[in-house]
């Protein structure tokens, strides 16, 4: 079973009195394991994508470490730590960043060029996972064909192409209405389901924290549940 241990992180950034660093985070500690999920509120500017960034290996820490799946990401070396985010990590950002020029099947499948072309088996997943986010008749639509919710859909299927072990989601609904954000929640958790993946989601809408089966909130630095 996958497990996801943060101990004790700080996160600091330099200003300029070199004694008084500002700190974002101030020791969070929290745990997860394969088919768990988990909501981090908080007020913006409280740290919370800071630790989404931590979590996902994009941030290295100030102190403290983070384990996933038994390995420290920030162990490895930077082209190491890139393959090892690539595999085992699936992000879901508020702005989608899905590519404009490129068809919903070539968005989904991005994630997979980074390590040449993708094969049969990782094209059939693609279209499995556009068909299980309900937009196998836009496989072939590029994103200004799109709703809100579409692009979205197609972020979460990108997310999920490689059987990530975490999924990381921030302010996934944050740019939806109220129909479209309860749809977005209802296909994350049924696809962590299927997946038996972790996940996190930081957002500021108590409606999909409380989709979640774990909520804490990112109260000076710290999580308190």
């Amino acid at each position: 079973m996958a497990e996801l241990i943060v101990e004790n992180v700080v996160k600091e950034y330099p200003t300029p009195t070199p004694a008084a660093p500002l700190r974002v985070l101030g020791g969070v500690s929290l745990k997860l394991h394969s088919g768990e999920n988990l909501a981090i509120l908080g007020p913006s500017g409280s740290g919370k994508s800071t630790l989404l960034h931590v979590m996902g290996g994009l941030d290295a820490p100030t102190s403290g470490t983070v384990t996933l799946d038994g390995q420290n990401p920030f162990a490895l070396s930077e082209k190491e730590l890139a393959h090892f985010r690539n595999r085992n990590i699936g992000f879901i950002f508020q702005d989608h960043h899905l590519l404009p020029q490129l068809t919903v099947l070539e968005n989904v499948l991005l994630p997979t060029i980074a390590e040449g072309s993708p094969d049969a088996s990782l094209k059939q997943r693609a279209r499995d996972l556009i068909e299980r986010v309900g937009l196998s008749e836009r496989m072939t639509h590029r994103p200004a064909e799109l709703s809100g919710g579409e692009r979205e859909r197609v972020a979460v299927a990108r997310a999920l192409i490689h059987n990530p072990v975490l999924l990381l989601a921030d302010e996934p609904t944050g740019n939806l209405d109220r129909k479209n954000a309860t749809a977005i929640g209802e296909l994350l958790l049924e696809l962590q389901k299927q997946e038996n993946t972790m996940l996190v989601v930081v957002t500021h809408s108590l409606e999909l924290a409380d989709m979640l089966s774990r909520r804490v909130e990112l109260e000076d630095g710290a999580l308190v549940n």
